[in-house]
């Protein structure tokens, strides 16, 4: 079965941090790109994170630069999204995407609040 399971989300205070998984099958993760993308409530969705089959490149929205970090691991077919100093407006459903395969995860909520 081909498809995309994210898990790790949840209410967390700002400051706080929260690592999000997302578990492939049913594709070759190892040979395409991975993005985690997230849409807030009447927003469109925004890419976060990318990272490259291997690994050895990745990228940011500015709005996240420097607090979240993607890596992968190839071997457990699993993209990570390891988010730090969350704020409030980081709150919104997240999405993993694998790029080539054009497969989307059913998304996972954080909620940045007090």
């Amino acid at each position: 079965q081909v498809q995309l399971v994210e898990s790790g989300g949840g209410l967390v205070q700002p400051g706080g941090s929260l690592r999000l998984s997302c578990a492939a099958s049913g594709f070759t993760f190892s040979t395409d790109a991975m993005n985690w993308y997230r849409q807030a409530p009447g927003k469109e969705r925004e890419l976060v994170a990318s990272i490259s089959s291997t690994g050895g490149n990745t990228h940011y929205a500015n709005s996240v630069k420097g607090r979240f970090t993607i890596s992968r691991d190839n071997a457990k077919n699993t993209v990570y999204l390891q988010m730090n100093s969350l704020k409030p407006e980081d709150t919104a459903v997240y999405f993993c995407n694998a790029v080539v395969s054009a497969i989307w995860g059913q998304g996972t909520q954080v909620t940045v609040s007090s």
